[in-house]
């Protein structure tokens, strides 16, 4: 069986180094908000091009300490409305939701999956206060039109960049193309913890500081609380880790763009679209995903040949029963996606033989 991700192989490959950085902190001492959480925010910073990295507990509390930062700053209030792409996984969604702000579903460009540009101006009204583009798969959104309608209309641009690590928009990392970032490491990302963790990336001080803060019981400072705060703080286990991994982030990337390139070019089958790419600096290849009429039936073959894949998503936000209210509205292009997408395996532990074989077995499909 070919799997779609074989995270004990991916994190084999630093085996000696992970144990030594679990030993380092264990011996430590220290184990919440120590060296390694403050040397990881750093180096993450530097990776992504800005000036703070926050450390989180995970993707979804990375982008709803972003909207409450915004909220305890006065930016946003309760009943202002987000923009954010109608295929999406769901808790872009939610962290909208939780904040008490509400969600405005733009429809993406059917060939990128990401949210088209042309479409957002329409939705933008006297409440809306943000701008929440996913890059979803790996692939940047058009950061340029984007951001050149915030700033027409004064908007935050929040970037969803739980699937981006090390992508680029021209000269500039995903997580430093807009006002604020959240990224995931969840371990199946291309740079995963070994449990669950996130950040916030951001080149605002006051931003910066209040999102420390949320994240840390609404507190600046020991037993004092300036917000009504929460707990979600990266720990000082997972943040070691994560600095392993980070320093083999790029060659991870450059192995993914291989095996990409081998699926673009060599996969022929009529029936099979293959995803659009608009520069090779612009997409990490989280996941690579095709589209086809005939979606479950391939899943199923490729299955019976040995080869495991999944559905980066089944089923829309709109269609979701937590967002019932909802379920009667109709966005026909994410509808499409999500009935015809199916993600191939890729990894950086991917051999050729087997990218191979999953190629010769899509294109025998009919």
């Amino acid at each position: 069986m070919i799997p779609f991700l074989d995270l004990k192989a991916l994190n084999a490959q630093y085996r000696a180094e992970l144990i030594a950085a679990c030993t380092r902190v264990i011996d430590s001492g220290w184990y919440i908000q120590g060296n390694e959480c403050k040397a990881f925010e750093k180096e993450f910073a530097e990776y992504c091009g800005t000036k703070y990295a926050i450390g989180v507990a995970n993707g979804l509390d990375a982008l709803i300490l972003i909207l409450r930062a915004y909220k305890e700053l006065g930016i946003m209030s309760d009943g202002d409305e987000v923009i954010v792409p109608s295929n999406t996984y769901i808790a872009t969604i939610l962290a909208i939701s939780l904040n008490n702000l509400v969600p405005v579903l733009v429809e993406p460009e059917l060939d990128t999956y990401l949210i088209d540009p042309s479409k957002i101006e329409e939705k933008i009204t006297s409440r809306t206060k943000a701008i929440m583009p996913v890059h979803l798969y790996g692939q940047t959104c058009e950061m340029d039109k984007i951001n050149e309608i915030a700033k027409k209309y004064n908007l935050k641009v929040i970037e969803d960049s739980a699937q981006s690590h090390g992508a680029y928009f021209g000269d500039k990392r995903s997580g430093n193309l807009g006002d604020a970032s959240g990224f995931s490491f969840y371990p199946g990302k291309n740079l995963g913890a070994l449990g669950d963790g996130g950040a916030v990336t951001t080149n605002d001080d006051e931003l910066a500081q209040a999102i420390r803060a949320l994240g840390n019981y609404g507190s600046h400072k020991k037993y004092e609380n300036l917000y009504k705060g929460i707990n979600s703080r990266l720990d000082e286990m997972q943040a070691a880790l994560l600095r392993v991994k980070l320093r083999y982030l790029d060659e991870e990337i450059q192995k993914r763009r291989e095996i990409a390139s081998y699926y673009l070019e060599n996969i022929k089958n009529e029936n099979i679209i293959l995803p659009i790419v608009r520069a090779n600096n612009n997409h990490v290849w989280h996941l690579f995903v095709i589209r086809t009429k005939n979606r479950d039936a391939l899943q199923k073959y490729l299955l019976e040949n040995g080869i495991q894949t999944l559905i980066h998503y089944p089923i829309p936000p709109h269609k979701q029963k937590a967002y019932s209210e909802w379920n009667s509205q109709s966005y026909p292009i994410s509808e499409q996606i999500h009935k015809e997408v199916l993600s191939l395996p890729i990894s950086g532990v991917q051999s050729l033989e087997d990218t191979m074989k999953i190629v010769k077995i899509i294109n025998d499909f009919n």
